[in-house]
């Protein structure tokens, strides 16, 4: 690991930290719950890449622990926008969680990929259009789209280190591990910008 690689895994820990601490004011206590764990685990992520190097990404339990970024995001968002559906989403969430674990830990690889691939997916396409549409829809300022912009870039990070694992990589592990820093605090940046707007 290169030190620009650990001083943008710093910047990215600090921001994520910014947000805990900052937090967002006037929400339900299950969306500043789902908000609070994703950017905890982002902090915790960045650190044990910076402290650890890299290869804490072939772990098993990374990749498990980072799955609750989007998760917890998306679910945040749903809490904080979509009522309605909450229920649904949140069972779907915590059973695509345990459905990740299960087969991270037991079962072929392939179903390992596809079962993360889905479940990332449609957290991923949450947390991408759920806060463009909104923003669109002028029900938040339209700062709050920069929450969807973070989404797309963390499914483009998802998607890269899950081809990855798959042995099939859409880029070298070695031009994914250079661009994976600056695309982890692009991808905050956005988040914690966005939430400014809410």
């Amino acid at each position: 690991m290169k030190p620009l690689d650990r001083i943008l895994l710093l910047i990215t820990a600090l921001l994520a930290s910014y947000q805990v601490v900052q937090g967002i004011a006037g929400l339900s206590s299950m969306a500043i719950a789902c908000y609070t764990i994703g950017f905890g685990v982002i902090v915790i992520a960045s650190l044990m890449m910076l402290i650890l190097g890299f290869e804490v990404l072939d772990s098993p339990l990374v990749v498990i622990a980072s799955t609750l970024i989007p998760l917890s995001l998306a679910l945040g968002l749903v809490a904080q926008f979509i009522r309605p559906i909450l229920i649904p989403y949140g069972i779907f969430t915590v059973m695509g969680f345990l459905a990740i674990v299960a087969t991270r830990l037991v079962g072929p690889k392939k179903l390992a990929v596809i079962t993360l691939a889905v479940v990332h997916g449609v957290a991923g396409l949450t947390i991408f259009f759920l806060p463009i549409v909104i923003a669109f829809q002028a029900k938040t300022p339209g700062g709050f789209a920069w929450v969807g912009i973070g989404g797309m870039l963390i499914g483009l990070g998802g998607l890269l280190l899950s081809f990855l694992k798959a042995g099939k990589p859409l880029l070298s592990r070695g031009r994914i591990l250079a661009v994976f820093p600056g695309l982890l605090l692009l991808t905050t940046a956005a988040f914690v910008a966005g939430f400014t707007f809410v």
